[in-house]
Parts: structure tokens; C-alpha cells; sequence
């Protein structure tokens, strides 16, 4: 839909003069005098006020006659990764075990550096390393399953054990015959811009947009609270979530199933829990939320346990917002929290 609210289109139009990444996928600009649409963060020249106007979908940009921007690519970079990314990630799906060579990608169509610089920029880790990582994961799942190590490495593409070793107790910080506790770690993007996804084997207990302040913090927490290494790659609760989370922005899903291991104190829990009872399209505030758990007097105790939340929307901390209706802070950004917000309450007005 085109929007004509002056005033949030000035909010807008300053969020794009500062390319502001907690604004990916809450806007699209249309220019008028190139004909092309961008997001937020676009680095090309930046047009005259005049000469802009604002959607709040790429569909809307789409049938305004716009094309998308070739430097921002709105349409991938809000809402999917690159196609040539896509094409290298399924390659590595097909064949988990075996390293796929900056050669045989180039047999594909795929530029390894255009892959590599990717991955450094949006993973902070080379592709090879990544799918090192890939490797060292579906070994350990091997290994749990009750597969002979000296044959889980030479199945794995490794040339020696002692290699294989060396890798798996550098990655995980455990020798491959050693008891191992892994978080894995899963990068995908959604309409608001892309999100991490960690998880354990019993649920997921990070689930953050990647650009979220104090996010390292954060890892270095769950890190040292389950003494383990995070580590790229899937389970089932990444998957799910990810799945989950598609169907959320795609307005299918209102509840989430998709299991939680989330370590916190009591109190931490207790608030957690009463956000999840927060009913879908409605918002409350922080003295609410400490009188549901028969705490009047710890408004900024619940306060501060809804900010340490990592599991952002699936326990949707954005429904908490001031007793005056204002918008409080939020990890991702307030411009995101208030597309939650609205995205959430079209949803019930429409069922």
C-alpha cells in the first residue's frame, strides 16, 4: 500500500538519508526520476524529498511501474538471500560430507568471491569455513548416533583421524570421543530484515535480528551458560522456527510450536512466560505484566527480564509497550516494533 502520512514518510525519508538498518523491510521508496525502488539501507546518491514517495510492501512498489534498485536489491536482501547464495547453500545440502571447491562452483555459474565476500559480510566467516563448520556438525550427529569415530571421519572427507580431531575439538572445543554440547547457529531473512536462530538439542534459545545491540554479548551467554561452542548449522528446532517465523511475516501463524531452551532465572522465566499469554494483536505494559506473576512492587524487574528476552517475537516482548501508549525501547529497534505491532492487529482485524 502507498502510504501518505506526511509525517511518517519524513521519518522515513531521514531513516534512508541514514540508512538505517532497523528500517530493512519496514519501507520501500520509490524514486520518481529513476524509476527504481530501494530500501532503507541503499547506498546509491539519495534523492530530493520531493522526488520520493513511500510502500509499505514490494508488491505495492511493484505495481506503481518501480523496479528494483540493482545497488540495495530490495527484493532480495528484505526478504531472501541472493540467488547465487541460495544456489551454493543448496549444493551444500545436497552433499553435507563433501567440500565444495571454489572450482566446482565456478562449474555451476557461481563467482567463489561473490560467495566468500557474502558470507564474511552477513556470516562474519569464510564459505569454506562455514561449510566446515556444516561438516563438523552432521559428524557429531553421527557420533551421538552411535557411529565408530575412525569411520565417521573418513566418511566425513577427512584424510586422517588426528584431522579430524584437530577440527572437531578447535570448533566445538571437545575431542570427537568427547561428551558434545553445541549451539548451532542458522542466518535467514525475513520481510524486517535477516535474523539468527540458535538452538540446542532441546529447543531454540536465541532467536535475534542480526543487527540487535549487545547481540556478542548475548552469545557469549549462552556460551557460557550451556559451556558450549556456538557452531553454523541446522537441527530441527532451527528449521522449525525459521519455517514458523515465514508463516508469522506471511500472516498464516498466530501461536508458535516450535520448542524453547531458554536459561534465565526464576523471575526471568515467570516473565517470559507471562509474555507468551499475551494475547495476539493486543499489547500491555510492564506493571501488568508483575501483577500477573504477583509481583506489584517489580515493574522495573519485569522491565529488565523482558529486555534480557532472546527469543524475540516467538516470546513477543514487542507487545509490551508504555502504560501511556507509548513505544518503549525494543532490541531491534522501535521502527520494528511497531511493524510488529500493526502487522499483528491487520491480522486480527482481518480474522
Amino acid at each position: 500500500m502507498k502510504i501518505t502520512d506526511q509525517y511518517k514518510c519524513d521519518i522515513w525519508y531521514q531513516a534512508l538519508l541514514e540508512r538505517s538498518i532497523e528500517h530493512t523491510g519496514v519501507f520501500f521508496v520509490g524514486v520518481k526520476t529513476t524509476g527504481v525502488f530501494c530500501i532503507s539501507v541503499c547506498r546509491a546518491r539519495k534523492p530530493k524529498r520531493e522526488n520520493v514517495e513511500f510502500y509499505d510492501d514490494v508488491k505495492s512498489a511493484l505495481d506503481a511501474g518501480y523496479r528494483p534498485c540493482k545497488i540495495c536489491r530490495p527484493t532480495e536482501n528484505s526478504c531472501s538471500a541472493p540467488a547465487f547464495i541460495e544456489h551454493a547453500l543448496k549444493l551444500v545440502s545436497l552433499n553435507p560430507k563433501a567440500r565444495l571447491s571454489d572450482a566446482e562452483l565456478r562449474k555451476q555459474g557461481i563467482s567463489p568471491e561473490r560467495v566468500r565476500r557474502w558470507f564474511i559480510s552477513n556470516h562474519g566467516i569464510t564459505f569454506q569455513a562455514f561449510q566446515r563448520m556444516q561438516r563438523v556438525n552432521t559428524a557429531i550427529q553421527e557420533l551421538k548416533a552411535g557411529r565408530a569415530t575412525t569411520e565417521v571421519a573418513f566418511d566425513s572427507g577427512y584424510e586422517s583421524l588426528s584431522g579430524f580431531g584437530y577440527t572437531c575439538k578447535k570448533l566445538t572445543g571437545y575431542a570427537p570421543s568427547g561428551g558434545h554440547t553445541v549451539i548451532l547457529i542458522h542466518r535467514f531473512t525475513t520481510p524486517l530484515g535477516p535474523m539468527f536462530v540458535c538452538a540446542t538439542e532441546k529447543g531454540v534459545c536465541l532467536l535475534e535480528f542480526v543487527d540487535r545491540c549487545l547481540l556478542e554479548t548475548e552469545f557469549r551467554d549462552l556460551q557460557r551458560h550451556f559451556d558450549a561452542k556456538i557452531l553454523a548449522g541446522e537441527n530441527r528446532h532451527t528449521r522449525q522456527a525459521e519455517k514458523e517465523i515465514g508463516e508469522y511475516f506471511a500472516g498464516k501463524r498466530q501461536k508458535f510450536d516450535v520448542m524453547l531452551d531458554t536459561p534465565g532465572s526464576v523471575f526471568q522465566r515467570q516473565v517470559w512466560a507471562a509474555l507468551v499469554e499475551i494475547p495476539f494483536g493486543t499489547t500491555t505494559h510492564y506493571q501488568a505484566i508483575a501483577s500477573v506473576i504477583n509481583k506489584d512492587s517489580a515493574t522495573r524487574a519485569a522491565a529488565a527480564a523482558n529486555g534480557a528476552n532472546r527469543v524475540a517475537i516467538i516470546i513477543p516482548c514487542h507487545r509490551v509497550i508504555g502504560k501511556d501508549g507509548s513505544m518503549t525501547g525494543y532490541g531491534g529497534g522501535i521502527a520494528r516494533k511497531t511493524w510488529l505491532i500493526e502487522h499483528e492487529n491487520k491480522m486480527r482485524r482481518r480474522d
